[in-house]
């Protein structure tokens, strides 16, 4: 009985070795690959690794980083918006720098109504009551000496009816009432003649600082709304309400690093590519007025013609395609710039990486 088993497990066993020898053995179809291969579509040309950026002047994107720090309070657009130059993008909390600036403000308004006030000297009211005390010292000089002259007089016609030390008396009064006349003239006169003119540089200077400052402090104030420096494309936002931000950037705790508060393009109606060719090919490139180019996106059969725009002119180490940090090989490339139309390519972004044929006219 347990060798009739035996058998006829081993004989299951082989039964089900070659059925599956039979099913592994047929072939199948090979599927057809999913977009060809990259191919060179010149009989000669160089490759290049190509970076897909905005129409910029420079060929690179608008990497927005915050000139104060503190925390964000409003995020005013979304990635993918577009923007015209002066929009504002961010605001920063600004309650300490509104607050020095509202002083300045105060203090340099002050200053100015200070320096109106040496201007406008002298005050009709106080040259009045100057012009007054001139007078009142003028009737009691008159008034001394007519006191003296009677005294003078009385005691030489007899030298009995008044002592001599009342007519000395007398004398001395009206040397007093002349000097107080003297102090109270000049004092008209001083008065008269308005302000310093050496008071009313000093506090004009005083204004000008203080009005210079107030500037300082409203530019520093202007600086917390971020705004927008030209016309384009908001790309990437790396900030939140509520998340600090530095003249360093924001910081991305993944990778424990500082981005770009903002980064923008231009109007996307136009894109770049800027190549990297190696060194060891540059004696090769066409001379730009002969120079055609295609580029390949990746993971598509799309083939886009590109126009020439220019050449940056200085051979650099390839770190814009990986970290730095971990480059073990000085790789140094030639960066080459061209343009294409992005009609008909929706799917096509800046940052994107795609292959660049470099051929001949």
């Amino acid at each position: 009985m347990r060798n009739q088993v035996i058998f006829t497990v081993s004989a299951i066993g082989i039964a089900l070795g070659m059925i599956g020898a039979y099913v592994w053995s047929i072939e199948r179809p090979l599927q057809p690959p999913v977009f060809n291969p990259v191919s060179s579509p010149y009989s000669t040309a160089i490759y290049a690794n190509g970076m897909i950026e905005s129409e910029q002047q420079s060929g690179e994107n608008i990497n927005i980083f915050p000139e104060v720090s503190g925390p964000v309070v409003k995020m005013l657009v979304h990635e993918g918006q577009k923007v015209a130059a002066g929009t504002p993008l961010i605001v920063i909390d600004d309650s300490v720098q509104r607050a020095t600036t509202e002083q300045l403000r105060a203090q340099s308004e002050a200053a100015l109504v200070a320096l109106q006030e040496l201007k406008a000297e002298p005050r009709k009211e106080t040259l009045e009551v100057n012009r007054a005390q001139v007078d009142l010292a003028t009737s009691n000089l008159k008034a001394s000496r007519d006191q003296y002259e009677k005294r003078l007089t009385s005691y030489q016609m007899d030298k009995r009816s008044i002592s001599k030390d009342v007519v000395d008396t007398s004398k001395d009064a009206v040397g007093q009432a002349e000097t107080a006349l003297e102090v109270a003239q000049k004092q008209y006169d001083l008065t008269k003649a308005g302000a310093w003119k050496y008071d009313i540089e000093n506090q004009s200077k005083q204004y000008e600082a203080l009005k210079q400052s107030y500037r300082s402090a409203s530019a520093l104030l202007s600086k917390y709304t971020i705004k927008a420096p030209t016309d384009g494309v908001v790309l990437t936002v790396n900030a939140s309400a509520g998340s600090f931000v530095s003249p360093q950037g924001a910081y991305d705790a993944y990778t424990q690093g500082n981005d770009p508060l903002i980064v923008m393009g231009t109007p996307q109606d136009n894109l770049e590519v800027r190549c990297f060719i190696d060194e060891i090919l540059v004696s090769r490139l066409p001379s730009s007025d002969s120079i055609r180019a295609e580029m390949r996106i990746r993971g598509t059969d799309k083939k886009v013609p590109l126009e020439f725009v220019r050449v940056q002119p200085y051979v650099s180490p390839k770190i814009e395609l990986s970290n730095q940090r971990t480059e073990k090989v000085d790789l140094r490339v030639l960066p080459v710039v061209f343009k294409f139309s992005k009609k008909d390519l929706a799917s096509v972004y800046p940052g994107e990486q795609v292959d660049v044929f470099i051929g001949r006219k």
